[in-house]
């Protein structure tokens, strides 16, 4: 396992201390988290990251929209077999799950209001999630390698 980079430990307290005072009864969407940019290929993603429990529980419910160049990006403390379901989720997603070194695990396209399992098909720290068929558009499948601060300490 490889440890994360000091950037990102920083960014995932800051989260920690946003994301707790809005952890009351949210039935709206959370906008406020920290950015990170990422990249595929040729494509940069704003990504919000969630890296608490109480934002990574919120997630992107609530949402009626979301530019097709953002996501948000789950970032948990170890490695684990990571499932998402779509609970009060507006937006049809795409999963993607990604291990340390940015390499995308598996990829799922995910159905609004449902409460069915998506998980990785193996232990990962990340999942990304952006609007479902960016990923299938842009030609990206599981092997495809993400590049940015939360994956330079797994290379």
């Amino acid at each position: 396992m490889h440890p994360m980079p000091s950037s990102f430990r920083r960014l995932i307290a800051a989260t920690a201390l946003l994301c707790c005072a809005a952890a009351q009864a949210q039935e709206s969407p959370q906008m406020d988290l920290p950015r990170v940019p990422l990249t595929l290929g040729m494509y940069r993603i704003d990504t919000q990251v969630a890296a608490t429990p109480a934002s990574r529980e919120t997630g992107l419910m609530y949402r009626r929209e979301m530019p097709q160049a953002e996501g948000m990006l789950f970032a948990f403390s170890v490695p684990a077999v990571q499932c998402f379901w779509m609970k009060n989720t507006i937006l049809p997603l795409t999963a993607a799950f990604i291990a340390d070194d940015g390499t995308i695990v598996n990829l799922a396209d995910m159905q609004p209001q449902t409460t069915d399992s998506h998980c990785s098909t193996r232990p990962v720290r990340f999942v990304l999630e952006m609007n479902q068929g960016w990923f299938a558009h842009k030609g990206f499948k599981a092997g495809a390698r993400l590049a940015g601060p939360p994956f330079e300490a797994g290379r």
